[in-house]
């Protein structure tokens, strides 16, 4: 419903939590077999003195093609199932919506949907997908808008007329505006029932402000601020042809599905759009040590600092620096250390989010017992200090790299996949090549690169620290690490107002 930007930290801690049990599942199943292939013909005494190829593949391209209106599309064939795939990105998101409006973008894409179109009202498009068993999405996050259609290839020309429609035409019906505001205002009185969101979401505002673009977060008060109006205008203003680019992949065939195309947008008129200044991440904030009360008997620790864009050259010897701290699921220094060993936490690892337009942020993350909560923060901090103190050892950047490397190929393991990443590319200003550059870049990183990244980029001294949990059960006060700001988190309780227009 909302453009959730505190998710961003959470989402990067499920990520990695799912890619360990990913990694765990794939040495399960594919392990005998590679193992079988690579002893032959001769198994060597020593099972860890085996090696294996690096894993090599070279994903297809699509093809790009522009519209006269300005439409961007990318196209890849896919003949393995009788499905098409169309996704959409537009260049709009939650950056541009206004302070006191904060939750506008996330309406608006979300009713553009359920709201129906000037054709077909909201129910009607519900029943006639179903009718064609084909689904059909709209959202709009931070910086990006989207919106999906998968159909069968035997109803493309409807499915494509629709998803046009819904782009183009959307009604923005009263009814289905207010019941999109209940449902903001229900998962805003909601948000604090659990404790991981709650840490990412706050720990998101501190690096970046509660007042920024990329740290504030919707209220009650800002969505009753919100009418059908604002909806109609927000739309107005950033959806045109020529600020979006569309993905096709499956079952078709190419000049029959660009013509489709052109039959369905071809009429939306190209408009120049103009974007609001959005202002520049502030300087590194400081250092400091940040308490939730929260009773429970689990502590959520998020522990970190500003990162970098995308685009910074140092991103790919960063990425896999992160690998061996915490990225890497079993094999992380975090994990081995601070899981295994000590066993001072459920779960722990680190994340680098890189920024597409401005700075992103790297942090660690832990869920560990109150009772370990200062242990588990040191430990934690320890392994931080010793990946900027010494250099990663020349094996331990081998496993890396090989990991990485290994896995490289489940970035591409549907042709969906490789094409929205294709577009996104572009819509990131990113050169086409940057996906197979960056695995060039990985396997050139050297012990020196790595040393050098560590000093640059982690910074064990100026941590912005966050736990929620019940301190009364800790083992140390969290005063050890450093003053503390306690925080209290908004018990929102004003009432909806009808939507006007």
């Amino acid at each position: 419903m909302r453009a959730r930007v505190e998710r961003h930290q959470q989402a990067a801690v499920e990520r990695h939590q799912q890619a360990a049990a990913f990694v765990f599942l794939a040495l399960v199943l594919l392990g005998p077999v590679a193992t079988a292939r690579a002893a032959e013909p001769s198994t060597p005494a020593d099972p860890r003195a085996m090696t294996f190829p690096t894993v090599s593949f070279s994903p297809p391209k699509a093809k790009r093609m522009v519209l006269p209106n300005g439409l961007i599309l990318y196209l890849l064939e896919d003949h393995e199932l009788p499905l098409v795939t169309l996704s959409a990105m537009i260049r709009t998101g939650s950056l541009y919506e206004p302070a006191d409006k904060v939750g506008l973008a996330a309406l608006t894409g979300t009713v553009m949907r359920t709201g129906g179109t000037a054709s077909l009202g909201g129910d009607a498009l519900d029943d006639e997908l179903e009718f064609v068993g084909a689904e059909m999405g709209s959202g709009i996050g931070r910086d990006a808008g989207s919106a999906s259609l998968n159909v069968l290839k035997k109803d493309l020309a409807r499915g494509a007329a629709l998803f046009a429609d819904m782009l183009i035409r959307p009604a923005f019906a009263p009814d289905k505006v207010d019941l999109a505001k209940k449902q903001a205002i229900e998962g805003i009185r909601r948000r604090n029932d659990h404790p991981a969101s709650i840490a990412s979401r706050e720990f998101n505002k501190l690096l970046y402000g509660a007042d920024h673009p990329y740290g504030r977060e919707s209220t009650e008060a800002t969505i009753n601020a919100i009418t059908r109006n604002d909806l109609v205008a927000f739309h107005r203003r950033y959806y045109h042809p020529n600020a979006t680019m569309i993905a096709a992949t499956g079952d078709f065939d190419r000049d029959d599905l660009v013509k489709q195309l052109i039959r369905a947008f071809g009429p939306w008129k190209p408009e120049k759009v103009t974007y609001p200044a959005v202002p520049p991440v502030r300087d590194q904030p400081a250092p400091s040590v940040n308490s939730i009360r929260r009773d429970v008997t689990q502590t959520q620790v998020r522990m970190g600092h500003l990162g970098i864009k995308q685009a910074d050259p140092d991103y790919f010897a960063l990425s896999l620096l992160d690998d061996i701290l915490g990225g890497q699921a079993f094999s992380s220094r975090l994990f081995r250390e601070v899981r295994t060993k000590a066993g001072l936490a459920y779960s722990v690892g680190s994340a680098v989010i890189p920024g597409n337009f401005d700075r992103g942020s790297f942090f660690l993350y832990a869920q560990t017992k109150a009772g370990s909560t200062a242990q588990a923060i040191s430990a934690m901090k320890a392994e931080l200090e010793g990946m900027v103190a010494a250099p990663v050892p020349e094996r331990e950047l081998e496993e890396a790299k090989q990991a990485f490397l290994n896995s490289f190929v489940f970035s591409f393991s549907s042709s969906a996949q490789i094409v929205n990443r294709q577009m996104s590319l572009e819509y990131y200003g990113l050169p086409a090549d940057f996906l197979e550059r960056f695995r060039a870049n990985v396997e050139k990183v050297t012990t020196k690169d790595l040393a050098r990244v560590a000093r640059t980029h982690l910074h064990p001294d100026r941590l912005i620290i966050l736990a929620v949990g019940d301190e009364r059960a800790f083992d140390k006060p969290l005063s050890t690490f450093g003053p503390v700001r306690a925080i209290t988190l908004d018990q929102p309780t004003a009432a909806l107002q009808p939507a006007a227009q």
